[in-house]
C-alpha cells in the first residue's frame, strides 16, 4: 500500500493565516520535507506543534538528489508532508520533481490549501483579475529578461511575477521598455507583514520609484496588453523598439517585421523610419566631423 504526499501551504507573512489543517498534518506526518528546517522549527513553535516524524531538508540545492529517497518512502507507505518557506510548494518553490515522481509511482498527492502571494497580489492590485497568467521569476540576465518579456508583450491577460528586491528596478525598467512606460502595474511588497505596501502606477513611474531601492518580498502585477490594432506611434518610437530587439540579438530584418506586427503597421513604414533615423545619424556625424 502506497503512502500519501501532502503539499502544505504555509503563511506568506502573518502566522495567523496558517490553514487549520496545517498543525494536524505537521503532527501526523511520518516524514516532513522542509525547504528550510530552521523556518520549519519556528513555524511548529508558533503553531504549538511537536512533530513526531523524521525531518529532512528539501531545497533547490538537493531537490534532485533527495527526490528518489522521498519517492521510495512514499512507495513504502509513508505520509510525506512537503512545506516551503512560504506559500504553496511547487509554485516557484521546490516540489515539482517530487510531485512528478509520486504521480509516476501511483502515489496519492493531496494539498492543504493556504495563502498565496500570487492570488493575494492580484486581489489587491486594482488590475483586472478575471484572466491572468503567472510568469514566476524573470531571468536574471538583462538580455534573457528582455527576450522573455517580449514573448508576452501582447498578452491580454494580467501578468504576475515574483522578483528579488535588488533586481526590482532593473526588471521594472525592462518592463517599461518592452511593455510601454504607460502600462499600469502594481508592486506588492511584504504582503500580510508589518510593513505591507502596495505601490500602484505606470511601469515608468514604478521604475523611477524602485530606482531609490526597495526591500522585502516582492510580487509584481502588470496590466495585460490592450486590444491589438494599428497604433499611432512616432517614427522615433518605432526605431526605439527595433533597436531594443536588435540589442537582444535579433537581426534588423526580423526586428522590423516583429515591430510591424506588434503595432499593426506595414513593414515598409517601420523600415522607412529605421532608414530615415540611420541617415539622420550619418548626416549628424558628418557635420560633427567637419566642425572638429
Amino acid at each position: 500500500m502506497t503512502g500519501v504526499l501532502v503539499l502544505a501551504g504555509t503563511p506568506i507573512g502573518d502566522i495567523a493565516d496558517a490553514p487549520p489543517r496545517l498543525a494536524a498534518e505537521l503532527a501526523a506526518a511520518e516524514v516532513i520535507a522542509a525547504e528550510d528546517t530552521r523556518r520549519l522549527r519556528r513555524l511548529t513553535q508558533a503553531l504549538d506543534v511537536t512533530p513526531t516524524g523524521r525531518i529532512v531538508s528539501y531545497f533547490e540545492g538537493n531537490e534532485a538528489a533527495r527526490t528518489p529517497e522521498l519517492a521510495d518512502a512514499l512507495a513504502g507507505g509513508a505520509r510525506v508532508l512537503l512545506v516551503t518557506d512560504a506559500g504553496m510548494p511547487s509554485v516557484s518553490d521546490p516540489g515539482y520533481r517530487l510531485v512528478a515522481a509520486a504521480v509516476e509511482r501511483g502515489v496519492k498527492v493531496t494539498a492543504v490549501p493556504g495563502p498565496s502571494a500570487v492570488l493575494t497580489a492580484l486581489a489587491v492590485s486594482g488590475l483586472p483579475v478575471d484572466r491572468f497568467c503567472f510568469e514566476g521569476f524573470p531571468p536574471r540576465k538583462a538580455g534573457e529578461r528582455r527576450s522573455r518579456l517580449r514573448e508576452v508583450a501582447d498578452e491580454r491577460r494580467t501578468l504576475v511575477y515574483f522578483e528579488a528586491p535588488h533586481r526590482l528596478d532593473d526588471t521594472l525598467a525592462a518592463m517599461a521598455e518592452v511593455f510601454g512606460a504607460d502600462r499600469r502595474a502594481a508592486v506588492c511588497r511584504e504582503l500580510t507583514k508589518t510593513y505591507e505596501e502596495v505601490k500602484r502606477g505606470t511601469l515608468g513611474e514604478l521604475a523611477a520609484w524602485a530606482a531609490e531601492g526597495v526591500r522585502g518580498e516582492i510580487t509584481i502585477v502588470v496590466e495585460g496588453a490592450p486590444e491589438s490594432g494599428p497604433q499611432e506611434l512616432a517614427p522615433e518610437e518605432l526605431v526605439r523598439r527595433v533597436r531594443v530587439r536588435e540589442e537582444a540579438g535579433e537581426r534588423r530584418k526580423e526586428a522590423i517585421a516583429a515591430v510591424a506586427a506588434e503595432v499593426g503597421l506595414p513593414k515598409r513604414e517601420v523600415f522607412d523610419a529605421v532608414v530615415a533615423a540611420k541617415n539622420a545619424e550619418k548626416a549628424e556625424n558628418t557635420e560633427n566631423a567637419k566642425k572638429a
